[in-house]
């Protein structure tokens, strides 16, 4: 839908309305750049003094930052969950293919629901189920008997690897790698041998997967990541990793294999999970974080030094690496405390 009126918009989001019910709304925009088709949202107060300027046509606002305001606005408890639902209502955003291009391969045996787009050189292989309202885009390849859920949509360049299963309204960016295999090696005398990965990757409904993420297929069970789950760029999930609903992770994060995840998670950037670790639901992990261990209990864990001057980075480099002298030297002055003590009593 290109155009909403407040009221429209209001009912949408069981928002309370003030002003002209029958203004049109045609994006959304910050308060800064809005203009008048725009609705801008206030979620941090920091901002309000920006009220006063807006060109917007309305304003979504919490109750505490709509007393004073004279516009047009939409009042309600969460302005940015407001925001978001605007977003996609008013969404402009291009298909990822339109129609069957000539160019792609696709494999009779393959099967396509209806409304099914494919890009230019898309490649659908043998075996391969496509459900209805499915977008694949250009340079795409679908391998051997993926199944990809309805209304899912692959932008340039996704490979989905022989046997991987995508659910339905899943969202994968471009250049993401979904099946290749696991890392998984023995090692005879120095010589690598490889181990086929035989298992494969299960992905639920509504996942969101970011640019050049990859997912390792599994090596004898599946790689399962749950519904809702939205994984940010460059991403890595190893084999045999299973993550809980609705957990998020930002984007350089790295998670090796027979991981668990729980449900509700967050992961900062670029922070880094062992393998065979078990991460309890509701956890918040900070970005640069590195777990090595199992965390049983929700909340938040972070393990990177703050932000310092590179001197003192320095100095206290050095006094690391003297932690364990100095351990040793507290024990032994400990020790020698006690005895003290002890001649006395």
């Amino acid at each position: 839908m290109s155009k909403m009126t407040l009221a429209q918009l209001a009912s949408v989001l069981n928002a309370r309305l003030q002003g002209n019910p029958d203004t049109l709304i045609e994006g959304v925009a910050t308060l800064e750049q809005a203009e008048v088709q725009h609705i801008g949202f206030l979620a941090n107060s920091k901002y309000r003094n920006q009220l006063a300027d807006t060109s917007a046509g309305a304003v979504i606002l919490s109750e505490a930052d709509a007393e004073g305001f004279a516009g047009n606005a939409l009042i309600m408890s969460n302005p940015y969950v407001g925001y978001a639902t605007v977003a996609r209502l008013l969404d402009s955003t291009p298909r990822c293919a339109v129609g069957v291009h000539p160019s792609a391969v696709i494999h009779p045996d393959a099967q396509l629901g209806e409304n099914v787009s494919i890009g230019a050189n898309a490649v659908i292989e043998a075996g391969a189920v496509l459900g209805d309202n499915v977008q694949i885009g250009s340079g795409c390849v679908i391998g051997l008997g993926a199944i990809i859920g309805a209304g899912s949509r692959l932008w340039a360049n996704v490979t989905l690897y022989h046997g991987v299963s995508l659910g339905q309204d899943c969202i994968v960016h471009s250049g993401a790698v979904i099946g290749s295999d696991g890392f998984g090696y023995a090692n005879d005398k120095g010589r690598w041998i490889k181990i086929p990965q035989v298992g494969s990757v299960r992905i639920g409904n509504a996942v969101e997967i970011g640019a050049n993420a990859c997912i390792d297929r599994g090596a004898l069970d599946d790689t399962v990541i749950e519904d809702g789950v939205i994984l940010d760029n460059m991403i890595q999930i190893g084999h045999n990793v299973q993550m809980g609903a609705n957990t998020a992770m930002a984007a350089a994060t790295v998670v090796a294999g027979s991981t668990k995840i729980g449900r509700n998670c967050i992961f900062g950037g670029n922070s880094a999970v062992a393998g065979h670790v078990e991460i309890c639901d509701g956890a918040v992990v900070s970005g640069l974080t590195g777990v090595t261990g199992n965390i049983k209990t929700p909340g938040q864990y972070a393990s990177p030094p703050p932000l310092q001057e590179a001197k003192q980075w320095r100095k206290n480099s050095v006094r690391m690496r003297q932690l364990d002298d100095m351990y040793r030297r507290l024990r032994a002055l400990e020790k020698q405390l006690a005895a003290t003590s002890s001649e006395k009593d």
